[in-house]
């Protein structure tokens, strides 16, 4: 039973019972309007505190949630309450903390205020190359990524002095300023440019140094370009039934071919289990995990670590305590977020994510997916609003189930995504969801806004029944990204401009390798990127390797005679 109190807010009796109670045991509740919602902007790091404006005589105790989730009862390290006010205190916030979080008196939900926390981080950069040296009349070209929000504005200077002023069409600035392009350089280009970045919370900044020398002169700054461009870093590694190749992408050019009787490392090596499917490196711990089936039939999967991975020597493996696991979830690191703590393992046809500590090897938690008759197949991860999407897997018999997303605030289920189905991939910044419905061809894109919020931005139907599927940074628009898809049956790769939904599709990449010759993972097909700034993508054919140059959205060139090469390892210098 409720009313109105003084057109302010609303007025509430306990149980309903305002006929059997006097008028001092009437609990009273109001809101005012222009509180209903309240924003809360702060700085990654710092703590904040969200204060519940319902105001009333004999106002029960506050209840605040998140996502639906109530959080007064749970025990989270970052969440504090509540103290005698009753407001919700926020320790160390990250980017996982943005969103909306609300407050309601116990027992009158029908009144609530929403609190939108949003998160400001400082800038975060990275230049490309540190050093370069380049002959007269050729082109360079000086990056420089920038990661922050809200979205840092870059600037540069060459030898502490801002070049804006001497923009020509010689030197241009491209995708706003993360790339300077000098388009045939003089030796009064020799210099140090610093790249910086800043938006309303910090700045950051670095230096690219360019020499302008001739050939002939073998200076140490020569020398060293030289031989990072041609050592082992800026090249794809690809493991196929005839060994490993190295290519150089730039040149399509094969480095070098190491035979499978080779020996590769001669200092060590490492015994696990019987048939090694999947590897991962985790770099906040410094330590790679690998899956192991034991056999063809998955009979005996085990799940091992070897830490103090890049020490080199006196290296060892950790059998993990965990049992038929069917795979296992690691979140990338980015600019922004350098370190993970937590990963997750699948077991087989089990309807459950079970959260592991990556330093201590040991389960956290269970997360039951029973409710959501959802047994997990893959994960991806924003640290945007601290979302894990989670694809079901599909029940051929009926309709794919739309993907589950959990919290990692609370490792709460909060529901599905939507109708949106199929594989999800996250952009490196975490800004975009882009999920693949293999079945039906159909790709949707969502946004992660800077209030934690997903938002749809474009449904595309293709044909292309997509196997696998990457990232591309822009090269004309900062802090925008293309993608490149592969398909599990035809020759076809996809293309699409994430600013505009703008498609376009290679054609003729050769037949992919079949699903009954490739069993060890669903992505027969791969495509892999050449890191922050790369302009190369690389895709196998049966037979063959196709190289992609993204920054022009053609195909470079095949290379013949490579047999399911379908792992591929890019190792560049970012």
């Amino acid at each position: 039973m409720h009313g109105t109190e003084g057109g302010a807010g609303c007025c509430y009796t306990e149980l309903g019972r305002a006929e059997e109670l006097s008028e001092a045991e009437v609990v009273r509740l109001s809101l005012p309007e222009d509180q209903k919602i309240s924003i809360t902007t702060i700085t990654v790091g710092l703590s904040t505190v969200l204060t519940c404006s319902i105001r009333g005589a004999l106002r029960p105790p506050i209840i605040w949630k998140r996502n639906g989730i109530i959080l007064n009862f749970l025990d989270l390290e970052d969440i504090n309450d509540f103290g005698e006010d009753d407001s919700l205190y926020i320790t160390k916030v990250t980017t996982i903390h943005m969103g909306n979080y609300t407050c309601h008196a116990y027992g009158y939900e029908e009144l609530y205020q929403t609190h939108i926390l949003q998160v400001n981080v400082p800038p975060v950069i990275r230049v490309y190359p540190e050093t370069q040296a380049q002959e007269p009349g050729v082109s360079a070209s000086l990056k420089c990524h920038a990661e922050g929000i809200p979205n840092p504005r870059i600037t540069w200077l060459k030898n502490g002095i801002d070049i804006m002023p001497k923009l020509s069409k010689q030197l241009t600035l491209l995708a706003n300023g993360s790339e300077l392009h000098i388009s045939s350089v003089r030796y009064e280009d020799t210099g140090a440019y610093t790249c910086i970045a800043k938006n309303e919370v910090g700045v950051d900044e670095d230096i690219s140094s360019l020499f302008i020398e001739d050939s002939a002169r073998k200076t140490l700054a020569n020398i060293l370009w030289r031989e990072e461009g041609l050592s082992v870093g800026n090249m794809f590694y690809v493991f196929s039934d005839d060994g490993i190749t190295v290519l150089q992408p730039n040149e399509c050019e094969i480095q070098r071919h190491i035979r499978p009787e080779e020996r590769i490392f001669t200092s060590y090596s490492l015994d696990v289990d019987p048939l090694p499917t999947k590897l991962h490196y985790d770099k906040s711990h410094d330590q790679v995990w690998v899956l192991s089936w034991g056999d063809m039939q998955k009979s005996s999967p085990t799940l091992q670590v070897v830490p103090e991975a890049s020490a080199g020597e006196d290296q060892h493996v950790i059998r993990t305590p965990f049992e038929g696991v069917d795979d296992f979830f690691i979140p990338p690191t980015n600019l922004i977020i350098n370190h993970v703590r937590f990963g997750f393992i699948f077991n087989k046809s089990k309807s459950a994510v079970h959260k592991i500590d990556l330093e201590t090897v040991t389960h956290i938690k269970t997360i039951n997916f029973k409710n959501h008759n959802c047994v997990p197949q893959t994960m991806a991860y924003t640290h945007l609003g601290g979302y894990f999407f989670v694809q079901c897997r599909r029940n051929r018999s009926v309709a794919a189930s739309p993907q589950l997303i959990i919290d990692s605030v609370t490792d709460a289920v909060i529901g599905p995504n939507s109708d949106v189905s199929g594989t999800p991939y996250i952009s490196p910044d975490g800004r975009y969801l882009v999920s693949a419905d293999e079945d039906s061809g159909r790709i949707k894109v969502q946004t992660l806004t800077v209030q934690g919020e997903i938002k749809l931005i474009y449904d595309l139907q293709t044909n292309i029944h997509v196997s696998d599927l990457t990232f591309q940074p822009s090269f004309t628009e900062g802090n925008q990204y293309y993608i490149y898809a592969t398909s599990h049956l035809q020759t076809d790769v996809l293309f699409v401009e994430l600013s505009t939904g703008k498609m376009n599709v290679l054609k003729n990449l050769k037949d992919p390798i079949t699903s009954k010759d490739w069993p060890w993972s669903n992505y027969n097909r791969i495509v892999k990127d050449s890191g922050l700034f790369g302009q190369y993508l690389i895709t196998p054919a049966k037979d063959s390797l196709f190289v992609i140059n993204g920054r022009q959205n053609t195909l470079r060139c095949e290379v013949s005679g490579i047999r399911r090469g379908n792992t591929v390892v890019w190792v560049g210098e970012v």
